[in-house]
């Protein structure tokens, strides 16, 4: 694909933006050596590359889910404020 001069001036007209014709010449420059670094790199071989999702290997940072001591329902409740129909009661938040 080639960026011409006439796609420049397209473009900064539908961003509403405005150049100096030296501006447009170096943004023209710079957009071509970036197609060109995109070019090479469409070239590289990767045919025995393994694709992958980041660049480090990753671990999983959580923990294992073991289960744990239990307590009754009855003895957590004992030790509650104020209980009802066999959950904890708390005060209102909003009226």
């Amino acid at each position: 694909m080639k960026i011409t001069k006439e796609t420049i001036e397209h473009v900064t007209r539908l961003a509403k933006l405005e150049f100096t014709e030296a501006e447009k010449e170096k943004i023209l420059n710079e957009l071509e050596n970036i197609l060109l670094y995109m070019k090479k790199i469409n070239e590289v071989d990767t045919t025995n590359v393994k694709p992958m999702e980041h660049v480090m290997p990753t671990a999983s940072v959580l923990r294992e889910d073991n289960a744990g001591k239990s307590y009754e329902r009855e003895d957590i409740l004992a030790n509650a404020p104020s209980v009802m129909n066999g959950y904890f009661k708390v005060p209102k938040a909003f009226e």
